[in-house]
């Protein structure tokens, strides 16, 4: 069956304009265009819209969908797969986090008594899933399973203390870091203070530090696009400037 932009842009359910940027950056050309001029899809171009919208879902930047469906290995089922999973990963976060809901409710009218930690578990069990998903095989390929379990453990009997120390520890880094980019000298007493509240917030997920882990998770925020654009999100520039600071803070470099 083939579809008009406004056809397929309804069976979708995303926008015309939508359909027509896509096939502007190359991501989703019609079949043809017919004789009317009017862009006419075919059943190829609705299953390489739906792995677009599969891979939207799952949060992954239209750059990097483009480089993954275009690649000559792409394989439609494993990618199918790999969604089916990532989906199952997403529906089991999303059952703890009505399950915690639920309990709340419960204890707020009485019927239960609810621990201070149990209220947190579904935030930080979606923590932990979001973060394997977004990072964990780039991570365990780094650090091996044994450290990246023991760190998920370990964030997943946090206290409510523990938890809220590790978040203000977070902030904290993003408010140092923002002031010391601003010399411009990763040595500064600024950035390394930045440096060691980094020092201090990993510590809370990993069980033993090293400075040759730290500098090596440093490295990572560059060299992968996506730690790089959470850093440089406000500011470009900012993941290596981190990166600079925490080499010059262990003392180590890859």
């Amino acid at each position: 069956m083939e579809y008009t932009v406004q056809k397929l842009a309804k069976l979708a359910g995303v926008s015309a304009r939508t359909l027509r940027y896509y096939d502007e950056i190359g991501l989703l050309k019609p079949a043809r265009i017919n004789s009317s001029g009017y862009r006419v899809y075919g059943e190829a171009e609705v299953d390489r819209l739906q792995q677009i919208l599969f891979y939207r879902e799952l949060g992954v930047s239209l750059d990097s969908i483009q480089k993954i469906i275009t690649e000559p290995s792409f394989d439609r089922v494993n990618a199918l797969q790999e969604h089916r999973k990532e989906l199952l990963q997403k529906r089991e976060q999303l059952n703890l986090l009505i399950e915690n809901v639920e309990k709340t409710i419960a204890s707020s009218e009485g019927r239960i008594t609810m621990s201070d930690q149990e209220k947190f578990e579904g935030f930080k069990q979606k923590l932990i899933e979001d973060n394997e998903q977004k990072y964990g095989k780039e991570i365990r390929e780094k650090y091996g399973n044994e450290k990246v379990d023991q760190s998920n453990a370990k964030m997943k009997n946090m206290s409510k203390e523990q938890f809220d120390k590790a978040t203000e520890l977070a902030n904290k880094i993003h408010e140092r870091l923002a002031e010391a980019f601003v010399t411009g000298d990763p040595g500064s007493s600024l950035a390394q203070e930045a440096a060691d509240l980094h020092r201090q917030w990993i510590s809370q997920y990993w069980t033993e530090y090293s400075k040759e882990a730290h500098a090596g998770l440093a490295q990572m925020y560059v060299d992968d696009e996506r730690f790089t654009a959470y850093y440089d999100k406000e500011q470009p520039g900012t993941a290596e400037f981190l990166r600079d600071a925490i080499h010059i803070y262990t003392g180590f470099k890859n």
